[in-house]
């Protein structure tokens, strides 16, 4: 209780969340939800068809909303909306005012867009219990409505890149949670907020007309101590300039229209990557000197200026593009996702990053820093990831029971040289099938791995499992739940729903095959098939009755030890290494080891008996 009570008095994020957990026990969802939806899809242009191939309402399975595209829910059985994501799909149209019925929302991403017209007067009758707020590089204009301020659990509000005019609202400095504020690039004048957390990014670049803070200088005092005469002259000098301001404002108006139409007519490149003018001589910091000299500007045609169709996979880390070059070399992009970390200590986390070779990791070749992006640059992994081949859009897993076991092998090496004998260790913190990629061989390669450090830790856990970003629910460790704190143990979890994925062919947070009326995910359908000694009917058809029967049980018993609900009881990263090893060793799928055993594991022979063995004390 005592601990409790001190991490509820340091940390506002908690606070945060608790409130959120109460507010959303007395809403209402489901019905009102998918309403939401169906008007957002209504109001809004969908040019690209995003919305329209993905958004189908003639779905009525439960929890069918939480697999469109953008939504993420609380529960990914349950038709209540937590988050929509809708950045950089080419909507157009008005704030949709629909988004009062998602009445549990907490976060709303419209970034990237060309929505026009006014920002609502009444958001916050729209946005209850908004956390993050996204409207940046759209179009919208008018004033900043005043009744933000009343948005009071608002952590983060981007309201950058669009064409807001008037006096930024002094209430907004009364939110007592904001830490970032960002209006930049727009057409804003007047005093600006004074935020009483001293601790908030704010961004107010690009506004000609803002005053009131140490890096926008003062005001001017309202009174005057020109003369009548100067007024009168000033008077005149400035209707010939309104005039000719008028002019121009026209031609930039009627410029920028049609740059807009030839933007539709020729969609290829990201709105972001139009924005980093000036920036395209940076030189990319490479740590392969085999690999040619880069800059930006290469990535960037490489990209097609880091255009939607390049893109080959996205997680909560960021985006990640196909990079093409002249040469016909190719290569990952990825877009890391605003980072809390100084460019500085982006570097120097980078610089290790960059030392950490394994045979089963995506190497890291090289990275940029322009302006606030942060691009990293990685080997190509020509069969993409493992989760695309287990969930392929159309069809069925085509991977056969010796390949799925070589990447369970594979994939479990690599995480534990990560655990045992990289220098410094590494937590992933955000394994998943989305984050093992396959090279041409389909040997398996670890991504993303170090790059959870780089947010800020404790804003990190909780978001990983409030705004349900640590993949998908189906991976997160039980004790994240209450702890909010990264360990080895809870990677040993998260690899261990992925043995599930390969040995069962079911996604982690909805099980196919299971009856209509389980509501729960792939961990919890495996723990009551094991209570009712049915553990064989989760193995994947597809897999069984082909002579390795033995070796199939005996991987999902694995599996099952590493999702276990008491973190003490799960094996480590080393051990499952092993377990595997043991199972495959007909297939000599395994090079000589260069893990060094940890202290703590004693003899290692028989590891599949002791495996067996831990199964029954169970």
């Amino acid at each position: 209780m005592v601990l409790l009570s001190s991490w509820i008095f340091n940390s506002h994020v908690f606070v945060n969340f608790l409130l959120l957990i109460i507010s959303w026990g007395i809403t209402y969802g489901t019905e009102t939800d998918i309403l939401c939806l169906k008007s957002i899809k209504e109001s809004l242009k969908d040019p690209n068809g995003y919305l329209k191939t993905s958004w189908d309402f003639n779905n009525k399975t439960e929890g069918f909303i939480c697999r469109f595209t953008g939504v993420e829910c609380w529960h990914p059985d349950e038709n209540r909306v937590l988050n929509l994501k809708l950045s950089n799909m080419g909507l157009k149209g008005p704030f949709p005012r629909g988004i009062i019925n998602c009445s549990s929302l907490t976060g709303l991403d419209l970034s990237i867009n060309y929505l026009s017209g006014t920002i609502p007067g009444d958001i916050s009758s729209l946005l209850t219990f908004v956390t993050s707020l996204d409207l940046s590089s759209n179009e919208f204009s008018g004033e900043i409505p005043d009744s933000l301020a009343n948005c009071t659990y608002l952590n983060t509000l981007k309201l950058n890149q669009n064409q807001l005019t008037g006096q930024i609202p002094l209430r907004l400095g009364t939110l007592a949670r904001i830490k970032m504020f960002d209006v930049s690039n727009n057409l804003l004048t007047g005093l600006v907020p004074n935020f009483t957390d001293g601790q908030v990014s704010v961004n107010y670049a690009n506004n000609q007309g803002l005053c009131g803070s140490s890096s926008l200088g003062t005001c001017n005092p309202k009174g005057s101590s020109k003369s009548n005469t100067a007024v009168i002259a000033g008077v005149a000098v400035g209707g010939v300039t309104l005039a000719a301001l008028g002019l121009a404002i026209f031609m930039f108006f009627f410029v920028r229209r049609v740059s807009y139409r030839k933007k539709e007519e020729d969609p290829e490149g990201n709105k972001w990557a139009r924005t980093m003018k000036g920036t395209k001589t940076i030189k990319v910091s490479l740590f392969e000197k085999s690999i040619s000299k880069m800059k930006l500007s290469d990535l960037m045609k490489a990209t097609n200026n880091f255009s939607n169709t390049n893109i080959i996979g996205s997680g909560r880390t960021g985006a990640v593009y196909r990079a093409t070059f002249e040469d016909g070399a190719t290569f990952m992009v990825k877009r890391l996702q605003e980072s809390q970390r100084s460019e500085k200590e982006f570097m120097s986390e980078m610089e290790t990053l960059g030392t950490v070779k394994h045979r089963n990791l995506v190497p890291l070749l090289g990275f940029c820093v322009a302006k606030k992006e942060r691009l990293l640059v990685f080997k190509n992994m020509p069969n993409g990831m493992l989760h695309d081949q287990l969930h392929p859009a159309a069809g069925d897993c085509t991977l056969d029971w010796p390949l799925r076991l070589k990447i369970a092998i594979g994939a479990a090496k690599g995480l534990a040289w990560l655990h045992h004998s990289c220098n410094p260790r590494i937590i992933h913190r955000n394994i998943s099938s989305k984050c093992i990629l396959l090279d041409a061989d389909f040997e398996p390669k670890i991504s993303d791995f170090g790059l959870a450090r780089l947010m800020n830790p404790l804003d990190t856990h909780l978001s990983t499992f409030v705004n349900g970003e640590f993949g998908d629910f189906g991976y997160v460790a039980p004790e994240y739940t209450k702890t909010l704190v990264a360990t080895p143990k809870g990677d040993v979890f998260s690899f261990g729903t992925i043995l599930l994925e390969l040995v069962t062919g079911e996604r982690p947070a909805h099980v196919a095959k299971a009856p209509e009326t389980f509501k729960g995910n792939l961990v919890e359908w495996i723990a009551e098939l094991s209570s009712n000694s049915q553990l064989h009917d989760a193995i994947d058809e597809s897999l069984v009755d082909k002579g390795d029967d033995n070796e199939l049980f005996q991987f999902l018993k694995v599996a099952c030890n590493c999702v276990t609900l008491v973190p003490k009881e799960r094996p480590t990263m080393f051990e499952v290494y092993q377990f595997l090893r043991a199972i495959g060793g007909k297939y000599n799928f395994a090079s000589e080891d260069e893990i060094l055993v940890p202290e703590d594991i004693g003899n290692t022979d028989n590891m599949v008996e002791l495996i067996v063995a831990r199964e029954g004390n169970n």
